[in-house]
């Protein structure tokens, strides 16, 4: 399975689900990643963590760790 933390810089995909649960999988879903939204790789830090993505206009930063909870469609 492809997740948002296998991409490398320049690299984009498409949100098909998130695996986390509780307060981390709303977290996500109030920061606007939810099913379908395009989301890219912008940079990743000298030691792989953390990563800033861009979607919906806007850029966020996300733990390797939690970006590994969002799928991608292949």
């Amino acid at each position: 399975m492809r997740t948002l933390a296998n991409l490398h810089v320049g690299e984009s995909g498409v949100v098909q689900g998130i695996s986390a649960v509780g307060a981390v999988k709303r977290r996500f879903l109030d920061m606007g990643i939810t099913k379908g939204v395009t989301v890219s790789i912008e940079r990743i830090a000298p030691f792989g963590d953390p990563i800033a993505i861009r979607l919906r206009g806007y850029r966020l930063s996300l733990r390797k760790e939690e970006a590994a909870h969002i799928a991608l469609e292949d």
